[in-house]
């Protein structure tokens, strides 16, 4: 028997021992299974509680088992649920249960959402959306990954998709069926029409400047600066636990940390980097090797310094605020520009801002995590509504659009040539969808203009 016609069955929720445990099973022995374990099938779609017994009539666990039969499940086959008990061993006994009964075996990872996406419970940006919301950390990833779940993106390729299909319809039928009386004349000029008007509302949505994409990542803070001057202080306040070794002894951070945050929703990874300085050491070498080029590869870099450590910013791509610490040592740091007077507006008022800080008292953190909450929702896109949240859609999105534009600016040459660029077209959207027919547009032409009657 094929695997994908095989009975799966996986642990749902989290790890044992908790106080419920999940076991799903999906496929076409599961009312088998069911029947057999609790003694009978519950009504669809309604909580029943059972005693579970195995192939021995031996009792596993009481329990609460529900049914959904196919199509109408998360799948599209049978669905049945145990809401057992979390110890490690009931699981064990049921899982060996499962495994008694003929084409049952243990799910792979993802398996589940793979037969939902086959059997069109869902398409692959849905499924995008369902593996980012699993993994959304933040409060603002789970939104967006919300969005795309409830198929924002995918409802708009799907009608993308169809106007396209029309539109090659309109073309195909003049270069093949143009001899039959039912084909309407002219039909290159409404064509056109609809390809400009589909360009433009992708190229709109290309145009949003990849901000979802970002979200997902979230925003990268390299804490840089000479040694000794507390940048591992500062990662430990801005995580509110001790992450790194705080020493008075230069060149203790031989390596990076990387500390994740959230700060209001965003995702932020903060990195103490190794203390930028000339040495000898080859292990401290290697540490401020790593340290230049991970904050060159940042969306910020926080350069810290002190009265005793005046050393100037190495260049960074990235917008660079300067930090300076101990300022409760230091008389001079009272007169040092406050957080707050940094910029008004957009990315640009973030260039060259200047804090004063205390990383060992708390002085000015939460003015700096402030300016650090404000620099995220600029750089990450505050209640922006982004259909693109992935690479990959990014791309079949470039894909689809240059092929539409090349339909256009062929059309004088041959309107073969333009059903190709369509075609092409629509293929991207599929791909984008995880659906490629090739019969769609013989279907389209078929059923509206009756050809061949």
């Amino acid at each position: 028997m094929h695997p994908r016609e095989q009975t799966i069955f996986a642990l749902s929720s989290g790890r044992p021992p908790s106080a419920i445990s999940i076991v799903r099973v999906s496929g076409p022995q599961t009312g088998a299974a069911l029947t057999s374990l609790a003694g009978q099938i519950p009504m669809p779609r309604k909580a029943a509680r059972a005693l579970l017994r195995d192939a021995h009539r031996q009792p596993i666990d009481d329990a609460v088992v529900l049914w959904f039969p196919g199509p109408a499940s998360v799948t599209g086959e049978d669905v049945a649920e145990f809401h057992v008990h979390g110890g490690r061993a009931v699981l064990a006994a049921l899982f060996a249960a499962l495994l008694g009964f003929a084409d049952v075996r243990p799910a792979e990872p993802g398996e589940f959402t793979r037969r939902g996406f086959e059997n069109g419970k869902l398409d692959l940006t849905e499924a995008e959306g369902l593996d980012d919301l699993i993994h959304a950390d933040t409060d603002q990833q789970r939104r967006q990954a919300l969005r795309q779940l409830k198929g924002l993106l995918g409802d708009k390729a799907r009608d993308w998709r169809a106007q396209i299909i029309e539109a090659s319809a309109l073309i195909e039928a003049g270069i093949d069926f143009s001899d039959e009386g039912d084909v309407p004349a002219e039909l290159i000029a409404p064509a056109l029409a609809k390809i400009k008007m589909l360009l433009g509302e992708i190229q709109e949505v290309l145009a949003a400047q990849g901000r979802s994409e970002r979200l997902r990542e979230g925003l990268v803070v390299a804490i840089a600066g000479p040694p000794n001057v507390g940048k591992s202080t500062l990662i430990n306040q801005l995580a509110r636990r001790e992450v790194a070794i705080v020493s008075p002894h230069a060149g203790t951070t031989r390596d990076i940390i990387e500390v994740q945050l959230d700060l209001d929703g965003y995702p932020v990874t903060v990195i103490d980097t190794a203390g930028i300085r000339e040495t000898d050491d080859p292990v401290e070498q290697e540490g401020v090797r790593r340290a230049r080029a991970r904050a060159a590869e940042a969306d910020l870099v926080l350069w810290m310094m002190d009265a005793q450590h005046e050393q100037r910013p190495q260049e960074a791509a990235a917008p660079l605020w300067t930090v300076r610490n101990k300022i409760d040592l230091d008389a001079v740091g009272a007169d040092s520009p406050k957080p707050s007077q940094a910029g008004v507006i957009g990315q640009e008022r973030w260039l060259g801002s200047d804090f004063g800080i205390s990383a060992s008292r708390g002085d000015g953190i939460a003015e700096l995590i402030s300016a650090l909450v404000g620099f995220a929702r600029d750089h990450l896109g505050a209640g922006e509504v982004s259909l693109i949240s992935r690479a990959r859609q990014r791309k079949l999105l470039e894909e689809a659009a240059d092929s539409l534009q090349r339909s256009i600016e062929v059309i004088g040459k041959g309107e073969e040539l333009t059903a190709e660029e369509l075609r092409a077209a629509a293929y991207s959207l599929g791909r984008l969808l995880g659906r490629v027919d090739v019969e769609d547009i013989l279907d389209k032409i078929f059923r509206d203009f009756c050809v061949g009657k």
